[in-house]
Parts: C-alpha cells; sequence; structure tokens
C-alpha cells in the first residue's frame, strides 16, 4: 500500500463530502516528493522519499494554507487523534456547548473537521483577532468561531425536550439506522443540510430549466468503443474501401 493512501485515509468521510473533491485530486495536492528513484535506471532500488507526518488542523488538505502549515522543512506538532467509529456529528445539527464563556448555550453546526475530531458552532465559541495591523492600521477585529471537541465539549440536543443528552446508535425494524437519546428514547434526525456540498444544496431541490438537457437525452447511448482507429471510423462511415497492399519492411 502507497503512503498516500494511508495518508488519504486520514482524511475525514464528511470534510471531502462536503468539499466534493475526486480522492485522486486530494491525494495529489497532499502529496510531497523529495526524491524519487530515477525512471529507465533497472540498477536502483524503487524508493520515493516523501513526507510521512503531516499536521491537520482547519485548514483543509488541498488548499495552499495547508501545504504552509507542512512544507519542506518546517515542523509542527503532529497530533495522534483517535478516530470515531461512529461520527455523530452533522451540518445543520443543534448542539450545546459543555465548557468555555459560551456554556450552555445552544447553536447550529457549520463546519466538521473530521481528522481533529472537530467542530464548529455558528456565532459560538469566538475569538477575537486582529488582521491587517501596521504602523499606518490600527486593524480590523474580527470574531471568529473556534473548533470544539466533539468527545468532551459539545453534545446533542434532543429537539423533543431542547435539552442537551448523550445519543445511541440503533436500528428501526426496516433496518434504517438512527440516532437515539439517551435520555428520552426519541430520535434525533440527521439534518437535510448535511447533504449539501460547496458547490449544490442537494440534487432533488434542483428544478430543470429550457436550456438544461432533458434527462432522457442525458442517459442516450451515443458512442460504442470498437477496436479501431479515428481513420478506420472515418473510412466506415464514408463507405470507402482500402485495398492497397502494405511494402514490406524489416526491424534491425
Amino acid at each position: 500500500m502507497r503512503l498516500t493512501s494511508t495518508l488519504l485515509k486520514r482524511v475525514g468521510e464528511w470534510s471531502k463530502k462536503y468539499a466534493n473533491l475526486p480522492d485522486r485530486y486530494i491525494e495529489r495536492t497532499m502529496r510531497q516528493v523529495y526524491w524519487k528513484t530515477p525512471r529507465g535506471k533497472p540498477n536502483y532500488l524503487p524508493r520515493t522519499v516523501e513526507r510521512q507526518r503531516f499536521h491537520f488542523s482547519i485548514h483543509r488538505p488541498w488548499t495552499h494554507s495547508f501545504y504552509f502549515d507542512n512544507k519542506p522543512g518546517s515542523y509542527k506538532p503532529v497530533v495522534h487523534v483517535e478516530p470515531i467509529k461512529d461520527w455523530s456529528f452533522f451540518r445543520g445539527d443543534r448542539v450545546e456547548i459543555l465548557v468555555g464563556k459560551d456554556k450552555g448555550k445552544q447553536g447550529i453546526v457549520r463546519d466538521i473537521y473530521q481528522e481533529r475530531n472537530w467542530i464548529i458552532v455558528e456565532g459560538l465559541n469566538t475569538k477575537l483577532t486582529c488582521t491587517m495591523k501596521n504602523k499606518k492600521f490600527p486593524g480590523l477585529y474580527v470574531q471568529e468561531e473556534q473548533p470544539l471537541l466533539v468527545t468532551t465539549q459539545v453534545q446533542l440536543v434532543d429537539p423533543s425536550d431542547m435539552q442537551g443528552t448523550k445519543i445511541e446508535w440503533r436500528y428501526l425494524e426496516d433496518g434504517q439506522r438512527v440516532r437515539v437519546s439517551s435520555r428520552t428514547g426519541r430520535i434525533i434526525p440527521i439534518p437535510v443540510s448535511s447533504e449539501e456540498t460547496i458547490d449544490y444544496k442537494m440534487p432533488k431541490l434542483y428544478l430543470e430549466r429550457d436550456k438544461d438537457t432533458p434527462k432522457a437525452e442525458v442517459e442516450k447511448i451515443t458512442f460504442e468503443p470498437a477496436l479501431k482507429t479515428f481513420e478506420m471510423d472515418i473510412m466506415e462511415e464514408m463507405g470507402i474501401n482500402d485495398d492497397r497492399v502494405p511494402k514490406k519492411f524489416y526491424w534491425y
């Protein structure tokens, strides 16, 4: 197994779903190769020297900020995070904060950083940061949300009584897997907004317009692959028969 495939597994499933990017692109942007066995050198063993330890933060693995955090020659402490088998927090969930200045307040999950078991709650757990400060300008102060650890710092809110609760994953009679409140036994549905991506809201909410290609036309098969060249395909379409005999040639 390649090293990059192992690193790709560390990227959170829900982070990739919201970004709507193919795995091969994420793998290519994360990979940092320092040395590789030259091609056409049979006397060399096939070896590749590349970065093995990455520091994950709020910067997505396919962004420039993530590259600068892990650029060659830089060192940041690598945090070992135990992955959560049953991820229970989704975009659009209402959660209650258990620590900090906003303890007891409730908010909506805006972003998920599954690589660090973090979530961002909209408008809560903020920190005042200063940007664009220099000798001529005092700077601009902005409130930025800080990540919260899902294992100890937040908990889901039961929609039946709007109180924080622990949850369990259970199965219904039809085999559907749902979240259930440990206190009341009520089902906590997964928000519809969890299916959204950065590119679109939801496919079923899209309305076809006049200039859109109908679904029936998209499903039509307009190309059938065949073992022939482009020239052979043109000649067949135009009814051209080539009866010439090629000259003999020899390989030396």
